[in-house]
């Protein structure tokens, strides 16, 4: 389509064009005739490019297929809770790796009975935690909270029951310097009374054992405030058929601070 405009006036790159019916139209001094000035006719010719609007929605819609695959396809996935370990005071509990897929991590939280036990630090490295300072035989709820950019997600709530002062199944026990045989008798307490026996100190190591203070692991337990006792402690603990104190086991304690029952 042809049309002529009269030029009203050029002014700071923009050239003002008059239509036959006085309309007014701003229009790019750079793409008019370099002569021009005020009074002067030109012709545009105004088409449709139907070959450059097939070209922009070919790339458009290939920029939407990409996004699509790239962000939404895929989606965070709910943390998956699980008990590691029991105590008749603590619980240690762990959980798979985190799958936020294309998602931005705000946060993990991990809830107890419906309310914010703690916020779990580096999520994408911690996969466990310990909560300590529990009730005795008792039923507790737990539930991890995972916050990302596309949304929150919560795993199962996990029930775990604390133990009665007679289980001692949650002992977890890790094995420090000390004779052999006293090593090898140790082993043989801890299978009888249902305790476990690790090699390395670990999140659900709950005491460690030993004759002598030294050594790595003995310092990553101190570290740690888990506590360490004489292998006696064990013993005591098969004698009376519940788990005992420990004040009376530390390595140096004075034996007779040792609460021995009937």
């Amino acid at each position: 389509m042809l049309v002529s405009l009269t030029v009203g006036k050029v002014d700071a790159g923009v050239a003002v064009l008059l239509t036959e019916d006085k309309r007014l139209i701003e229009f790019p001094s750079i793409l008019l005739p370099p002569d021009i000035s005020s009074g002067s006719i030109v012709d545009i010719t105004v088409s449709r490019n139907h070959k450059s609007e097939n070209e922009a929605t070919s790339k458009f819609h290939a920029l939407q297929s990409t996004i699509f695959r790239t962000f939404g396809q895929r989606t965070p996935s709910p943390p998956i809770l699980r008990c590691r370990n029991a105590t008749q005071t603590s619980v240690v509990l762990e959980w798979d790796p985190i799958d936020i897929a294309t998602a931005e991590l705000r946060s993990l939280t991990l809830y107890r009975n419906g309310s914010k036990a703690g916020t779990i630090p580096k999520p994408t490295e911690v996969h466990s935690t310990k909560l300590s300072g529990l009730a005795v035989d008792t039923e507790y709820t737990f539930h991890l909270v995972l916050r990302t950019s596309a949304g929150t997600y919560s795993s199962e709530k996990l029930k775990v029951q604390t133990h009665k002062m007679t289980d001692l199944s949650g002992i977890t026990i890790t094995p420090g310097h000390m004779p052999a045989a006293l090593r090898e008798s140790l082993q043989k307490t801890a299978e009888r009374i249902g305790a476990k026996i690790v090699d390395t100190v670990r999140i659900d190591t709950t005491h460690f054992v030993c004759t002598e203070g030294r050594g790595p692991a003995w310092e990553k337990a101190v570290e740690n405030n888990i506590p360490v006792v004489v292998p006696d402690w064990v013993k005591g603990c098969e004698r009376e058929g519940r788990i005992v104190g420990v004040r009376g086991y530390y390595l140096n304690a004075d034996p007779r601070l040792r609460q021995i029952g009937p």
